[in-house]
């Protein structure tokens, strides 16, 4: 099964093959929502952006691809500016191995 390293809160779990990045933080306690946004959200339908993680360290090849919601709703924002290979929305992701996450990342305003 493969394991989910979530840097922020220095906790790793194991979950199914194919499950939702943001269903199984949630399961497990971790919240990948920052303030209002943990009760005004899209429920996961990849509309507003703020279940926004960095996946690091080369494993985001072991998500599955963008939907085409999700590279819309990236493509609206200023966020994953230097980062648009590893910014996805965790509402969007299926888990396929191994991944580390950052579930805060901070605004990127100069793109590096």
């Amino acid at each position: 099964m493969p394991k989910v390293r979530f840097l922020d809160q220095a906790q790793e779990i194991e979950v199914i093959e194919g499950a939702n990045l943001r269903d199984e933080a949630r399961k497990a306690g971790i919240e990948v929502y920052e303030g209002i946004h943990k009760w005004v959200n899209c429920m996961g339908h990849a509309t507003c952006g703020t279940c926004r993680v960095l996946v690091k360290n080369d494993t985001v090849k072991n998500c599955s691809p963008k939907t085409f919601l999700e590279k819309a709703r990236l493509a609206l924002g200023f966020e994953n500016i230097g980062h648009e290979e590893e910014m996805r929305l965790s509402c969007q992701v299926k888990v396929m191995g191994d991944l580390d996450v950052e579930t805060t990342p901070a605004f990127n305003w100069n793109g590096k």
